[in-house]
Parts: structure tokens; sequence; C-alpha cells
């Protein structure tokens, strides 16, 4: 089995594959307090409740965006299992033309998330990834990763407001959504998902006005689910991008080195 790991700035998360399936997966929060040994704990109850052991895990890849964690993690899956990750970053072989000012300066997620929309997918691609930012990262001619948008995340937001106003409540997201609320949670709670879905839409017409074709948008991320539905553009929902991205990459690099 092999294992493809996504550090985000709010989870991990923890994908295990074995004959180019997924056979599970599962989250951790990501904790820059943890040492290798907390995490090489959390890790092994996590495999144990999918029924799978340490020894069954023949090679693992990690892409992860929170510095610190990028050399925690490996180090815990050593401790775990004895395999080394190999780590997405600077020299791993993607398949893309990535036309950034500084191209080692893209964080790994939006390679992943580019890698496996652009093998699922004809260009132009869109791809939005809702994590604690949304980004937007668009790939043209087949392989050219030619840019993109970080914007705060809906949860990032929505959780400023209400720390910065003092009559506005931390809320949920849960029950429906009407388009005018009624009361002050309800009007947040429409703010918030009409408000990101619009957003949405805007951005896609607007990259497709740039490009002067139209494009396939995808969308990602822990909201994904919630956000899409509401949208007016048909987004491609893949919420287990970022693992089959890790895969792809995987075998890429795997191929090339034996």
């Amino acid at each position: 089995m092999i294992l493809a790991i996504d550090v985000g700035n709010t989870n991990i998360v923890l994908g295990g594959i074995a004959d180019g399936k997924q056979l599970f997966s599962a989250r951790l929060k990501s904790d820059r307090d943890k040492t290798a040994d907390q995490y090489a704990l959390d890790i092994q109850g996590l495999l144990m409740l999918h029924g799978v052991r340490p020894c069954d895990v023949e090679g693992g890849i990690l892409s992860s965006v929170v510095p610190y964690l990028q050399s925690v993690i490996p180090e815990a899956i050593r401790l775990l299992t004895g395999v080394e990750l190999t780590v997405v970053g600077p020299g791993i072989r993607t398949g893309l033309n990535i036309r950034m000012d500084n191209p080692s300066s893209v964080g790994s997620d939006l390679i992943v998330a580019a890698v496996a929309a652009r093998a699922k997918y004809k260009t132009p691609i869109a791809i939005v990834d809702m994590g604690t930012a949304t980004t937007l990262s668009v790939i043209v001619n087949d392989n050219e990763y030619v840019g993109g948008m970080i914007i705060p995340g809906l949860w990032t937001s929505l959780n400023a407001l209400s720390a910065n106003a003092a009559q506005l409540p931390y809320i949920d997201l849960k029950g429906a959504t009407k388009l005018l609320g009624t009361n002050t949670v309800d009007c947040m709670r429409s703010g918030a998902v009409n408000g990101t879905a619009a957003m949405l839409d805007g951005l896609i017409d607007r990259l497709e006005d740039e490009l002067g074709e139209p494009v396939t948008p995808v969308l990602t991320g822990g909201l994904s689910g919630l956000i899409a539905p509401v949208c007016r553009r048909r987004f491609r929902l893949e919420p287990d991008i970022l693992i089959d991205g890790l895969m792809i990459l995987y075998e890429k690099n795997r191929q090339k080195t034996e």
C-alpha cells in the first residue's frame, strides 16, 4: 500500500492506495507543536482504524504547505514504517511548465491539484481549492501553469468578521441557505455561501474573457460540496483531487528512478 499525505494549514489528509484504488481517506488536525513521535502514534492509530499495519506500507509521497511539518511528517512515517517519503518540491517531475516569476514559490498543493486536473480534463482548466485560503490555478495549452489567485478562505473570512464585529456571532454553515436572511445568523450564512458562490462564478466569467475561450472549472477542498450546488457555473467537484495528484506524481517519479 502507498500512503499519499497532503499537509494543509488546517488539516492533514492521508490516503491509502493499493492497485490504483483508494482504500481509505482520513484526517488529522495540523498541529505545529507536535513532535514526530506524537504524529507517528496518531498515524498508527488511523492506520489501525482502517485495518492497515505499518508493515503494509511500501512507499509514500507528501505535499505540505506547512514548512515545519514538511520534515516532521516524513520522520514520523520513517519511525512508524521505515519508509522514506517522496516530498513534492523543487526537482520533482510534474510534467508541468510552470510559467511563474518564481516557480519554486508555487505551493506544492497547487502543483499536485494541477497535475491531477490535467490528467482528467481538457485544458484550459481552472482549479479552485477551498481551504484556509481559496486558491485558483490555471492551466492552458495542455501543460502550462500560467498563474492564479489567492483569496481569503470562506472560514477565514467568516471568522474574521465575527472576531471584528462586536454584534456578529460565530456561526456554522449547516442548514438551508436562503438568499435573503431574516435574522442575523441567516444573513451571515447567506452572505458567506451565496457570496462565495457568486465570487467563483464571476471569477470564471472574467477568466474566460481574459483567455478568450471556455475553461473547465474544477472545485475541491473541504467546503466544495457546500458551495458547488449554489454556483451557477457547473464546477466539476473533485474532493480527492490532491490524493489523485499525489499518486500520479509518485508513479511518475518512481518510474524515473527505477
